[in-house]
């Protein structure tokens, strides 16, 4: 399991957490291809690029992601994220 990776201090003064793709796959249950598919829609959290060749998601849009699939999938009412 990967370590997850912290950036300084976000706006609001709350740390984030970065999550790589490996993580990601884990949380979610989705493939590689369909993760990128669904983040270029806008159905997804899109990736945050670290570096040239770097990107990971952060962490808690991932999990908002995952409660609101459930909620939905229970035919509950969750609020939208910012």
């Amino acid at each position: 399991m990967q370590t997850p990776m912290h950036s300084p201090q976000a706006r609001g003064g709350e740390v984030v957490e970065f999550i790589r793709l490996p993580e990601v796959i884990s949380l979610v249950g989705l493939k590689t291809t369909t993760i990128y598919k669904m983040a270029n829609e806008g159905t997804f959290p899109k990736q945050v690029k670290l570096g040239t060749r770097s990107v990971a998601w952060i962490k808690a849009e991932v999990l908002l992601w995952n409660q609101q699939q459930a909620a939905a999938a229970r035919g509950q009412v969750t609020s939208p994220s910012k």
